[in-house]
């Protein structure tokens, strides 16, 4: 019997003991493929040599130090990567453990920053429905995913939602998807009027919406009328890249393919590809400055921030995903992925939607191709497609609740980024037929 509270309880995991690549393999001798990269994390695959070897060698040298007493090597070499990398704009780096606790701490920027600057009634955050921002407190308010935030709604600071920008199920018939931004961003900007545009203190978002939506990105100019709304009433713009960041969709940055940089953006899972928890909040100079010349700190912290170990695994991590063969094989593999699963599936009655950038691909699972219609909730089809996918041997991501945290079912795919012709194959085979699979049972 284990002592663990595991995820699920009563379920019967099985025991990963070794990685290889894009491989895990079980305590049994059972090889799965990492079509998921766990959850979106794994970007460079298990047990990669120059990362371990980093981590080995930072370990010799000094594993902890508190961050109100040192800075480390490792540490101000990460933030300078980070910001070498970074759209121009973004300046400065602060370094935490999670994609959570990114999210938390840009929000709790976002307001000093305002409470530094004298506008202390800015306390309004909007954001998206069928977001998802982390499970701390805020990131979880913040967040527009109605069943994660059900039970815990009575402790949740109140926070606001617009639509997201989901154009398979929300695009009208006959609009154009200029319309389609205009329309959202109207929304937006109408949302900000009626809170009060001086009360109004961010709008967070994720560039390509993860595991809620299943890898659903923009249309058209969509974030550029973001930032113009942000810009017109002063709220700060904070993009939210916990899990379409670091290379996934094909740049460094997803935020780069809209022609745009936030104020604050948040990184994690990809940054440290699973070696070591860490994460971190891009900064501009003038929040940055704000802090500097009004009370001199940021009025938080964590006791693992900046921590040597990971920082030494995330600075190798970065130093790989900089080489251009790397970002090259994304691009090139995520269109045999695009492609290998509309070959596949994209006539089958049961997927609606197969859509994403890059290596962040999500397949969307339907009762009627032509009416959308999802399948019954307590059928939990995406539930039986993982069960599927593992008894062949693939790692894949389904989650239910895609339209309104409920109703409806995805699976998202984000694999490591070495992984090689054949087994995107591999991956598509064994998904088309876990979903025949799953749906037949």
């Amino acid at each position: 019997m284990t002592k663990i509270l595991h995820r699920n309880i009563g379920t019967n995991l099985p025991k990963a003991a070794a990685g290889d690549g894009i491989f895990i393999k079980d305590s049994d001798g059972r090889s799965y493929i990492d079509g998921s990269g766990g959850a979106a994390v794994s970007c460079l695959g298990h047990n990669h040599p120059e990362v371990l070897e980093a981590i080995k060698a930072q370990m010799e040298r000094i594993s902890y130090a508190h961050t109100s007493f040192f800075t480390t090597d490792v540490a101000e070499q990460l933030a300078e990567q980070l910001i070498e990398l970074a759209p121009r704009g973004l300046d400065y780096v602060y370094l935490i453990s999670g994609g959570s606790e990114a999210v938390e701490a840009a929000l709790k920027m976002a307001r000093q920053y305002f409470v530094e600057i004298g506008q202390p009634q800015r306390r309004h955050i909007i954001g998206r429905r069928q977001s998802y921002h982390g499970n701390t407190i805020a990131a979880l308010a913040t967040g527009g995913n109605a069943w994660r935030r059900a039970q815990f709604k009575p402790i949740l600071p109140e926070t606001h939602h617009v639509s997201p920008c989901y154009a398979y199920r929300d695009m009208q018939p006959g609009e154009t998807p200029e319309a389609y931004a205009e329309r959202l961003a109207t929304e937006l900007e109408a949302k900000v009027v009626d809170l009060g545009p001086d009360k109004v203190m961010a709008f967070v978002a994720e560039p390509v919406v993860g595991a809620t939506l299943g890898a659903v990105g923009p249309v058209a100019d969509y974030f550029q009328r973001v930032r113009q709304i942000c810009d017109k009433y002063g709220i700060l713009l904070i993009l939210d890249e916990v899990m379409c960041g670091m290379g996934r969709t094909g740049t460094m940055f997803a935020l780069q393919q809209e022609g745009i940089v936030p104020d604050l953006v948040t990184i994690a899972k990809g940054l440290g590809g699973g070696f070591q928890p860490i994460g971190a909040v891009l900064l501009s100079e003038k929040i940055y400055r704000a802090f500097a010349e009004g009370s001199g700190l940021f009025q938080h912290g964590h006791t693992y921030i900046g921590h040597p170990i990971a920082a030494a695994a995330a600075n190798k991590v970065v130093e790989i995903l900089k080489r251009p063969e790397i970002m090259a094989n994304v691009i090139k593999m995520g269109d045999r992925l695009q492609m290998g699963l509309n070959a596949a599936l994209g006539q089958s009655p049961y997927v609606g939607d197969i859509r994403g950038r890059g290596l962040f691909r999500g397949v969307e699972i339907v009762s009627d191709k032509d009416t959308k219609q999802p399948f019954d909730p307590a059928q939990k089809i995406h539930a039986k497609i993982k069960k599927e996918a593992m008894r062949r041997g693939l790692m894949c991501y389904p989650m239910g609740g895609t339209i309104d945290g409920v109703r409806g079912d995805h699976v998202l795919l984000a694999p490591p980024y070495i992984i090689q012709p054949e087994q995107i194959d591999l991956i598509v085979e064994r998904l088309a037929a876990a979903i025949n699979a799953a749906i037949g049972s």
